[in-house]
């Protein structure tokens, strides 16, 4: 008997020798993050609640390691981490294994961690604020939250007062935070400085272009944001930031954003054979103090607040540099991209770029009345007033009537190159009309354009057909870029008149 319970305390003992420590880094001591677009998004405006984008987040932390086998939590890393990607330095040879740590601190899984444990159920009265302690078995958690008392079985909040379960600490497994968590083995204690590398999703950015055009409609002077997203949970703070222009290829990786149990709280009310249920999400209320953890259990789940509008950094211009065939963008301060926002910082400033404004109509075949499209057309060339690479991106245009500053017309630029041929549509005039009709048969075929000019300035307008049409007895045609192209002055409360085929 003795020499069975020796053995016994033994392996008690071996097992609690065994039990590796665990070395805590609740947040980097700095950051950097690189982001680069989604290469599949073309021109269209990013969506917050769906980045497609992604980032390359390197943090620095300083840690303690203990001698012999210990775990090293890096918490607070971003929740798009993919965790195949993540890189770390400065532990040497150290690092045996690396895990990311799926179970966040959500009700849910803290109901699933304490299931069989005693919990505080906390009951306060509607009608007298008097409140109630009483210790709780926690039995059942997946068809409803069910509870063992001194007086029986029941479930939460069914007896038609507040309840709030309390438990004593956080279980083990489970982080507030997004975790990376690696196994490390060192001859002895040493401190060391140690960077965490690894690819993020939930990122994505852009550029957003303002331009103010002359009264004549020659120049155009321009200015640029640069727009990052962070749709992750884990804000980026003093961050030194850099982005990267060019379509780079990437295999898709599917990431999980970690277990997310909701609470179903099912009971059957005095008079009523109907279930009533109200599921919980993690946005439910949990509360961490010195001594417990506070479930609380609201009447109603509000949504979330909506993100708030960028914050520009105007007093900073970020840096252009090449990057092999793509183009870097170079924060030149350290700035905060919180936590589902935007942050702005302005890239570009060119302030007399020379466009041509003109109207531009592809007519379809049938007969039609509709404005023709206004475009912003110029050379990205440094005769130009251009010559730099353009991101893509969206344009906000403005102009000048009696010296006040009008909206004309948004559009969209796509990447350009220097050297290239750029053209944006910002707005349709409807005093500018094209009207189309077909030509009887008898009177030769075809169809007969006509392009109106209310305006009290001329107007200078392009027809693109296709290939081989053929002017009639008005207008003439050359080739340009894959089109048979009539261009035409319209002069100032006049017309001009195509007829084709």
């Amino acid at each position: 008997m003795m020499r069975r319970f020796a053995m016994l305390m033994a392996l008690a003992l071996s097992g609690t020798a065994s039990a590796q420590p665990v070395v805590t880094s609740a947040g980097p001591d700095k950051v950097a993050v690189t982001v680069y677009r989604d290469p599949a998004r073309g021109t269209r405006q990013f969506d917050l609640g769906w980045l497609q984008g992604y980032a390359l987040v390197s943090e620095t932390r300083r840690v303690t390691l203990p001698a012999g086998e210990s775990e090293v939590r890096f918490e607070g890393v971003t929740a798009g981490i993919v965790p195949q990607s993540a890189i770390v330095t400065g532990l040497g040879e150290a690092v045996i294994e690396k895990n990311r740590d799926a179970r966040l601190l959500s009700p849910g899984t803290l109901l699933a961690a304490n299931l069989g444990q005693r919990l505080l159920l906390r009951r306060t009265s509607k009608a007298t604020g008097q409140v109630r302690e009483q210790e709780a078995v926690l039995r059942a958690t997946e068809d409803g939250v069910v509870l063992q008392t001194a007086q029986g079985f029941e479930a939460l909040r069914c007896s038609g007062i507040n309840e709030t379960l309390l438990a004593r600490d956080v279980p083990l497994g489970l982080s507030a935070k997004p975790t990376l968590s690696v196994r490390v083995r060192s001859p002895q204690s040493v401190e060391r400085d140690v960077t965490l590398s690894y690819i993020s999703n939930n990122f994505d950015w852009q550029a957003n272009y303002v331009g103010e055009l002359s009264s004549d409609g020659r120049k155009l002077s321009l200015f640029a944001w640069l727009t990052i997203a962070n749709g992750d949970d884990t804000g980026l703070a003093d961050a030194a930031t850099q982005a990267v222009a060019g379509k780079l290829n990437r295999e898709y990786v599917w990431v999980s954003r970690g277990e997310a149990t909701p609470i179903r709280l099912n009971c059957w009310p005095s008079g009523t054979t109907g279930d009533r249920g109200d599921e919980l999400q993690e946005s439910d209320e949990i509360i961490v103090t010195g001594r417990r953890i506070q479930l609380a259990v609201p009447r109603a789940v509000s949504a979330p607040a909506p993100p708030p509008p960028p914050s520009p950094e105007r007093d900073v211009m970020a840096e252009e540099e090449r990057l092999g065939d793509v183009r870097l963008y170079r924060v030149p301060i350290e700035v905060t991209v919180a936590a589902h926002s935007q942050k702005q910082v302005a890239f570009m400033r060119q302030p007399a770029v020379q466009v041509e404004s003109l109207l531009r109509l592809r007519p379809d075949r049938g007969d039609f009345d509709r404005p023709i499209p206004r475009l912003l057309v110029t050379r990205n060339e440094r005769s130009k007033g251009l010559g730099l690479p353009l991101p893509a991106g969206s344009l906000t245009l403005f102009g000048t009537r009696e010296g006040r500053r009008i909206l004309i017309g948004e559009g969209r630029i796509d990447d350009h190159t220097t050297g290239e041929k750029v053209e944006v549509t910002v707005a349709s005039s409807t005093a500018i009309w094209a009207r189309q009709r077909a030509v009887p048969d008898e009177e030769g075929g075809g169809y007969r354009l006509t392009l109106t000019n209310d305006l009290s300035t001329a107007q200078m307008a392009e027809v693109e057909l296709p290939l081989g049409t053929k002017a009639v007895k008005v207008g003439k045609l050359t080739k340009r870029d894959g089109w048979m192209l009539w261009r035409v002055r319209l002069p100032a409360n006049g017309s001009r008149e195509l007829r084709y085929k």
